[in-house]
């Protein structure tokens, strides 16, 4: 099989790297030839790593707290340091904690999940643009969610609407600059347990049932009636990352079996 070679020569910072679409993304883009900078705050991101060496060009580990706009800048000052450019970002991280009724969240769990899946892709993409101005190019790709129309979990929905709104007002701002910035909204994604759970508490019986609503709510949405899996998010990502949408800027492309979020 000949894969593309899309990615040739592209220098690939991608954000959450160490698991489920951020892991797929990384393997793809490094099959297609690209420099991938893998960033996360686990370890686990050196199996990754590993994995790609065996398909591309050595992958770069960086570990840091993307939560912290220190965090974000330090990503972009050793990217540049070592390889002077940065092509393409994707901003992988987030997900939701917890899964209740709005009503149940305490303020600080609140406060928690906008932590998690919205300030990683704020602080990123400040650390990146000012380097993609001086360069006059880049593309930069945010995760978001179907999620902005969903149940329980309320805050989460309301991060993945506000990278929706960033995603929008950027590449106003920068397509003057060669800059395009555009976001793929996931849908219910089937993916492997995840090594580190984003809660480490179990679920009591009744956030179970929550859960559940979330899943039977998520299918009952699409218009395919199932969950996609890591591929099918992992495509629409690279796609917008790639030359291939070099005219499209400021859209967020639903990929969740007709939900449009």
């Amino acid at each position: 099989m000949t894969h593309s070679t899309r990615y040739k020569n592209k220098i690939v910072v991608v954000t959450g790297a160490a698991q489920g679409i951020g892991r797929g993304v990384a393997l793809a883009i490094a099959a297609e030839g690209g420099q991938v900078v893998l960033v996360d705050r686990s370890e686990l991101v050196s199996e990754v790593a590993i994995e790609i060496e065996k398909i591309g060009l050595p992958g770069l580990m960086l570990l840091a707290d993307l939560e912290t706009y220190e965090g974000a800048d330090s990503v972009v000052t050793q990217v540049l340091a070592k390889f002077g450019r940065i092509d393409v970002l994707i901003n992988n991280v987030g997900g939701t904690i917890w899964a209740k009724p709005y009503q149940e969240y305490k303020p600080q769990e609140i406060e928690a999940e906008i932590r998690r899946s919205l300030f990683p892709t704020l602080w990123c993409c400040h650390a990146v643009l000012a380097e993609m101005i001086s360069q006059q190019q880049g593309v930069i790709v945010n995760v978001s969610s179907i999620a902005t129309r969903s149940i329980h979990r309320v805050p989460y929905g309301a991060a993945k609407g506000g990278i929706n709104a960033m995603t929008a007002c950027l590449a106003f701002e920068h397509a003057q600059h060669g800059i395009r910035i555009n976001a793929v909204a996931t849908g219910g994604t089937e993916a492997p347990a995840r090594k580190i759970p984003r809660n480490a508490n179990p679920m009591t019986e009744q956030e179970k049932i929550w859960y559940q609503d979330i899943i039977d709510q998520t299918v009952s949405s699409t218009l395919m009636k199932r969950y996609g899996n890591i591929t099918e998010q992992v495509n629409a990502i690279l796609f917008l990352g790639s030359e291939e949408s070099s005219y499209i800027t400021g859209t967020v492309l639903p990929v969740g079996g007709g939900d449009q979020g």
